[in-house]
């Protein structure tokens, strides 16, 4: 079992996009560092906002690109450069809209599904496809014509925040079993309805 060293979470910069579907991964990196007090601070050599910290006895970067969503990988790529972390040992965290608002889902490997960040973080790293994701369900508009404004323009109602909230706050059981690289069971946990 390899342990994640890095958490980046996706979005895209500036007060324009706060709250909006495409920053569920930052919204959820950014209330890991204060939920383990892990001061994110802007560092322009990596293009994000980057803190260190220990969660639950791991050494862990928590990572939320400045960048815009398609060019994510130019954070992520340069951290686990400079940092020497392997695609194995990284999470990313990013909106899905393949699921429900709150659904959250673990995910190692596999191709970016029209992931813009994604598609650029694999590009990053090598075309290394073996890092893993977190999923956050944002929901679909019910038309592909509307997914750009739908992810990026729309604000989520408070309803859907408060539903992707918790599905983000992560248990302490769930939290360490990731951190410590077992995926399957952090999975199982995870997926299973009813369990904190």
């Amino acid at each position: 079992m390899t342990a994640i060293r890095l958490i980046a979470g996706l979005g895209n910069p500036g007060p324009r996009f706060r709250h909006t579907r495409h920053n569920v991964g930052a919204d959820l990196v950014g209330a890991l560092a204060d939920r383990f007090s892990i001061a994110l601070t802007e560092q322009s050599r990596f293009k994000g906002l980057l803190g260190r910290g220990e969660i639950f006895g791991h050494d862990v970067r928590l990572l939320v690109p400045l960048t815009f969503m398609n060019l994510s990988g130019e954070a992520v790529g340069a951290v686990a450069r400079f940092y020497r972390i392997e695609p194995k040992e990284i999470l990313v965290a990013y909106d899905e809209m393949a699921f429900e608002a709150g659904v959250v889902r673990l995910k190692t490997g596999g191709g970016d599904n029209g992931h813009n960040g994604i598609r650029s973080i694999i590009a990053s790293l090598g075309n290394v496809r073996g890092f893993h994701r977190l999923r956050i369900g944002v929901g679909h508009p019910g038309d592909r014509n509307q997914v750009t404004a739908f992810l990026t323009s729309v604000r989520m109602p408070e309803d859907e925040r408060a539903l992707v909230a918790r599905g983000c706050d992560l248990s302490e059981s769930v939290l360490r079993l990731l951190l410590g690289g077992d995926l399957q069971k952090a999975m199982t946990e995870l997926h299973t309805p009813g369990e904190d």
